[in-house]
């Protein structure tokens, strides 16, 4: 009698063991895919930071040209009086 439960846990555990083996092939084939996506949301993060950055730079050159032109429009008397 005691082999009987014997085999049939060795059954199970045979079982057990085949679908881990599945589990880690399926895993694995997963790897690269979720590498390779890491690694383009890098660098689309690296061009929205680059993109952002130029946005920042083009608004500091627009505050200082309409700096420069409320200048212009005082001294040739160009300005709206409010």
């Amino acid at each position: 009698m005691s082999a009987e439960p014997e085999n049939i846990v060795l059954h199970y555990l045979r079982r057990i063991d085949e679908k881990v083996d599945g589990l880690i092939d399926d895993v694995g084939d997963l790897k690269q895919p979720v590498t390779s996506l890491q690694e383009r949301t890098s660098r689309v993060r690296a061009k929205l930071a680059s993109i952002h950055s130029d946005f920042a730079g083009q608004s500091v050159r627009i505050d200082r040209i309409e700096g420069r032109l409320e200048q212009i429009e005082r001294r040739l008397n160009l300005a709206e009086t409010a």
